[in-house]
């Protein structure tokens, strides 16, 4: 599944309350965006039974009190067996996921701080990161860029037109 057909299911699925699709029409920009900048279309993450999705807690080395959870995302099936913390409870599985279906999830995931995609197959040492912030901030940087009204160049800021200048 391409981007756009992702971010159209996404759409699809969205409560269908007259706000929801729109904010994920507004948001899609942005996921497609990062989405772009990693290599797969579908990730595999780790999940429990009922569908909740692991996190790992990482501690800083240096810095035993400073922790993140996060969560990881794997190119194929048999990455996820040899991962940092390889699948081996039965309590859990790991279902494809597209792309920006785990971007969108990171917005709702409050305790997640980011997602470590894996980009190499074989390679579970090295992943890009994404910061929830850094996706929040982006996320409100769309949501204000298309809510606020488009001034016409060479106008300031400061200008205030009369209701029946027409």
């Amino acid at each position: 599944m391409n981007l756009d057909q992702q971010i159209q299911v996404l759409i699809d699925d969205a409560p269908q309350d007259d706000v929801t699709p729109q904010l994920v029409r507004t948001i899609a920009p942005v996921l497609k965006q990062l989405a772009q900048q990693l290599r797969h279309s579908q990730y595999y993450v780790l999940q429990t039974l009922d569908q909740n999705w692991v996190l790992t807690t990482l501690s800083n080395r240096t810095q035993p009190d400073v922790q993140k959870n996060i969560i990881y995302a794997f190119p194929t099936l048999k990455d996820v067996t040899i991962g940092p913390s390889p699948l081996q409870d039965p309590q859990l599985i790991a279902l494809p996921t597209p792309v920006t279906h785990i971007l969108f999830q990171m917005l709702a995931m409050e305790r997640v701080d980011s997602t470590i995609f894996f980009e190499t197959p074989g390679n579970t040492a090295t992943g890009t990161e994404i910061r929830r912030q850094d996706l929040q901030n982006l996320v409100q940087i769309q949501i204000q860029a298309t809510s606020q009204p488009q001034k016409p160049s060479g106008f300031g800021s400061n200008l205030h037109l009369p209701p029946d200048i027409a």
